[in-house]
């Protein structure tokens, strides 16, 4: 199972369409409300989660991906339900995704050590990470982080590539007619 955590403040476009893209490619996604399954995104609207906090189950995570927003991240950082998932994560060599501010949440906990990463511009002084690339979307091992919103597609296409393999990623991302 692959939990996409969502928290008042939470940049919508960061979690929709990478929800979107990994559906497409088959891959279960579950949405995670944090302090309640009805969240209020950045820019007011309203989202429904799959599951509250407290019916989420390690047991058969795959992957956990944090979507940004600066509110959003505050959030998701302060939650010690996504905090302990992504420490489960890390310690059993699990998928950890991130992109736009919080993956200032995996460099303030120490998982981003030795790692190349990407944020939203300004945050990189949180990531603690080896080499900030700046780049839409940096896979180092098992965590991939990306920029912001506009790169929110091409962050879902490699957590699918990640998960489903490259040529159900390439597959999606074209019927989704996106460039290259």
């Amino acid at each position: 199972m692959v939990y996409l955590f969502i928290a008042n403040g939470t940049e919508e476009v960061e979690a929709i369409a990478t929800l979107d893209v990994l559906r497409r490619g088959g891959v279960e996604v579950k949405t995670v409300g944090v302090g309640g399954k009805t969240v209020t995104s950045s820019h007011g609207v309203v989202l429904t989660a799959d599951i509250e906090e407290s019916e989420l189950d390690t047991a058969s995570l795959e992957a956990v991906i944090l979507p940004g927003g600066i509110t959003g991240t505050i959030n998701l950082g302060k939650a010690q339900t996504v905090l302990d998932t992504v420490e489960y994560a890390y310690k059993n060599d699990l998928l950890i995704a991130a992109i736009c501010a919080a993956p200032t949440i995996l460099g303030k906990n120490g998982y981003l050590r030795d790692k190349k990463a990407t944020c939203f511009p300004g945050c990189e002084g949180d990531l603690n990470c080896a080499e900030y690339t700046a780049d839409f979307v940096t896979q180092d091992g098992n965590i991939i982080t990306g920029k912001g919103a506009g790169a929110a597609l091409r962050f879902g296409k490699c957590i699918l590539a990640a998960l489903k393999g490259e040529a159900v990623a390439e597959k999606v991302y074209g019927s989704l007619q996106c460039p290259n």
